[in-house]
This record gives C-alpha cells, sequence and structure tokens, in this order.
C-alpha cells in the first residue's frame, strides 16, 4: 500500500514538472521563440501557450524600447579639433525571431555599431556643423545605424547626440569669437544711428532753410524749453531780420571800389 502511494505521488510529481515545463506564460511585451529539436518555428505569445517539453526549447525576447547610453567617445572633428561626445540611442525589437537567430546578442551588437557609426560621421564633420546642426546630425546616425541593425530584427527610432564636451582652449578661443563678433555687430549699430541721425539732421536743416518762420518757431520753443528749467541763463532774442542786414552790409563793405591811378 504505501509502495503504490509512493508511486502514485511520484507520478503526480513528474506529470507537475512536466506541465510545468509545458506550459508557458508570456506578458504583452515580451514573446517566446520556440526552437524543436533545433530548428525554429517561430515567436508565440503573449499569454499562455504549450511546449513539448525536452523536444521543444524557448527564448524570451522583450518587445519594448531599450535606452542605452552610448559611452563617451574621443572624436577628432574634420577641422582637427578633439571633443569628447557622449550621446543616447532608442531601440526594439521587431522581429523576434531573427534577433535571435541573425545574432548572439542584439543588444551588445546594436551598442558597438552605435559607437562606431559615431566616431566614424562625427570624424566627418566640422566642429561649427557639430554645435549647429545637431538634428541633421542625429537623424544621419540614426539612419546610418538603423540600416545596419535591421538584418538583425531590430528598429532603432533615435539617436541623440547629448553632450559635446570641447577643451578649455578651444572654449577660450569661442568666448573671444563671441565678444568679438558683439562688438562688432555694437560699432555697425552705432554707425548705422549717426548715419540715420546725419540724414535726419540734414533734411530738417534743408527744411528750415526753405521756411525761415519754422527756424524761428523753433528758436521760441528751445527758448520755452530752457526757461522751463529755471535756469540762470539770460535769453536775448535777436531778430533774424538784423543778422540778414548785417549780413548785407557785410558782404557790401567788402565789395572792391574803383581803381584810381595815380599819375
Amino acid at each position: 500500500m504505501n509502495g503504490a502511494l509512493v508511486g502514485i505521488l511520484a507520478a503526480v510529481g513528474v506529470l507537475l514538472l512536466l506541465a510545468m515545463a509545458a506550459i508557458k506564460i508570456v506578458p504583452e511585451y515580451e514573446r517566446g521563440v520556440v526552437f524543436r529539436l533545433g530548428r525554429i518555428i517561430g515567436a508565440k505569445g503573449p499569454g499562455l501557450f504549450v511546449i513539448i517539453p525536452v523536444v521543444d526549447r524557448m527564448i524570451r525576447v522583450s518587445l519594448r524600447t531599450v535606452t542605452m547610453d552610448i559611452p563617451p567617445q574621443d572624436i577628432i572633428t574634420k577641422d582637427n579639433v578633439t571633443v569628447r561626445v557622449n550621446a543616447v540611442t532608442y531601440f526594439n525589437v521587431v522581429d523576434p525571431n531573427r534577433s535571435v537567430v541573425a545574432i548572439e546578442d542584439h543588444i551588445k551588437g546594436t551598442s558597438q555599431i552605435a559607437q562606431t557609426t559615431l566616431r566614424s560621421i562625427l570624424g566627418q564633420v566640422d566642429l561649427d556643423e557639430l554645435l549647429i546642426n545637431r538634428d541633421e546630425i542625429n537623424q544621419r546616425l540614426q539612419r546610418i545605424i538603423d540600416d545596419v541593425t535591421n538584418p538583425w530584427g531590430v528598429k532603432v527610432t533615435l539617436v541623440e547626440v547629448k553632450d559635446v564636451e570641447l577643451p578649455q582652449p578651444m572654449r577660450r578661443a569661442m568666448a573671444r569669437q563671441a565678444e568679438a563678433e558683439r562688438d562688432r555687430r555694437a560699432k555697425v549699430i552705432h554707425a548705422k544711428g549717426e548715419f540715420e541721425a546725419a540724414q535726419t539732421l540734414s533734411d530738417a536743416a534743408e527744411r528750415l532753410e526753405e521756411h525761415p518762420a519754422a527756424m524761428q518757431l523753433r528758436i521760441l520753443s528751445t527758448m520755452a524749453e530752457v526757461t522751463d528749467e529755471r535756469s540762470s541763463t539770460l535769453i536775448f532774442p535777436l531778430p533774424m531780420e538784423i543778422l540778414r542786414l548785417v549780413d548785407t552790409l557785410g558782404a557790401g563793405g567788402r565789395q572792391p571800389g574803383p581803381h584810381v591811378e595815380r599819375a
């Protein structure tokens, strides 16, 4: 009786072990790639499914987006400036079968190709282009890395250059360049202001010359402004006609008289 009970318990235990090995549960963000006697039969899931114990082997593959930092790389740009650049890449598996069969470790492979491509592409651009056209470089990196990883069943969705570390001498040189550029803009703006002011004053002088009464009104307005300040300035108005008379007399006095020859 005891032997039969032990046999039953042993059989139940074996059945439980076989059931545990046969029944698989895969969450929504994973797929189970099943191999039967070494040959791939496809990806299963999500949810519950059954495989043949011992005969089948399952490898879990995550479909979630992987955020991976690209380690800092020392890069020499096209204009021979040494910079230290780090970046981040986002990718996910779109074909579980190829991600298992085509490459041993798709995460490590994507990391290595991202580092190599980063050094290669940034070495072909100038420093100014690296600092200004960041979006264009990111798109170029994403396109090249995605073309390489596509046969592995991996889709690279985004590559971003996070930080560009410049040497201290280059930072000081760029600061001096920016300061000189701002000084140049300030001088140009000041010169344009002087030119516009001179042009406006010239137009005002021509207009006042055409209308003498306007000049008289301007003098009266200036006198009003001076008296509002309660200063001790003494203003003696002089009619413009007197000035014109003085100019006329002066011009007449300078005219040459008749030349008289003496015998």
